[in-house]
């Protein structure tokens, strides 16, 4: 399925989204923006969609915000930057808080320049896995501005609060294994669509709702209080146990059926 300047191909449960924008480095201009959005919404309709690979067409992810494209028309900066109440998320943060709010697991898989915007696109994934001879920065704070496209949410989860600092306010240009000590990224690989693409191989092969409701608790609540956490795991348990995809999972993980259908007979 095409969207302008986003190319969508769903294939035996794996949804491929591709930024199709590479003669601009697949710089973030309106139209990719709202493309991004639309085949967000799409996915989270699909109930036959089982996992995301996000990856960008040409060598490279994305170059960040084409400002002069969008600068052309100032009626697209208010509409990016527009939202209803404080805490919502606006379309610019949507492209990027879209990918945490998809109840499968998404791969952002990278190469060449992820910059700006496409450093917090990225950071919207589950996992980033990149190519050894990527580069990557938040790179706002070269332009005099704040990080606004939701990454900081990502962000924060996974480096230490001097390290969100050091990288934001220095909009330094680091390399795949520099994103790596810093646990910016997932792992680093010569060939990080192949690598992605058996990740999400390895993923079919556990229960989808198993996975959305990991997801849901990780995200909800990595930092929320011991209670609200404890709280979450127990009801999603339950509604793993009472339903079928638990089953069909443990028929997947083992070369006996029988043993399997045993272990539902007892409720695992």
């Amino acid at each position: 399925m095409q969207h302008p300047l986003v190319t969508l191909t769903i294939e035996a449960g794996i949804a491929y989204v591709e930024l199709n924008r590479p003669d601009k480095y697949n710089a973030l201009n309106y139209t990719l923006f709202t493309s991004i959005r639309r085949v967000q919404r799409k996915l989270a309709k699909n109930r036959g969609v089982r996992c995301v690979i996000l990856q960008g067409s040409g060598g490279n992810f994305c170059s960040g915000l084409d400002v002069s494209s969008v600068m052309k028309s100032p009626m697209q900066a208010v509409k990016l930057l527009f939202k209803w109440l404080p805490g919502n998320a606006n379309l610019a943060q949507q492209v990027s808080i879209g990918w945490r709010r998809l109840p499968v697991p998404v791969i952002c898989a990278i190469e060449g320049v992820c910059y700006g915007g496409g450093t917090q696109i990225a950071l919207g994934a589950d996992f980033r896995i990149v190519a050894d001879d990527c580069k990557m920065s938040i790179m706002e704070a070269k332009w005099g501005l704040v990080p606004d496209m939701a990454g900081l949410v990502g962000l924060r989860e996974l480096v230490g609060k001097d390290v969100a600092m050091l990288l934001t306010m220095t909009a330094e240009v680091i390399s795949a294994q520099q994103a790596l000590t810093y646990g910016l990224v997932t792992e680093v690989s010569e060939q990080p669509r192949v690598r992605a693409q058996a990740l999400a191989e390895k993923l079919l092969a556990t229960s989808p709702d198993a996975n959305a409701a990991i997801k849901a608790s990780i995200n909800k609540s990595w930092r929320a209080t011991e209670r609200s956490l404890l709280r979450r795991e127990s009801f999603s348990q339950i509604r793993l146990l009472l339903g079928k995809n638990r089953v069909n999972a443990a028929i997947r993980q083992t070369k006996d059926p029988k043993r399997a259908y045993q272990e539902r007979q007892r409720g695992w």
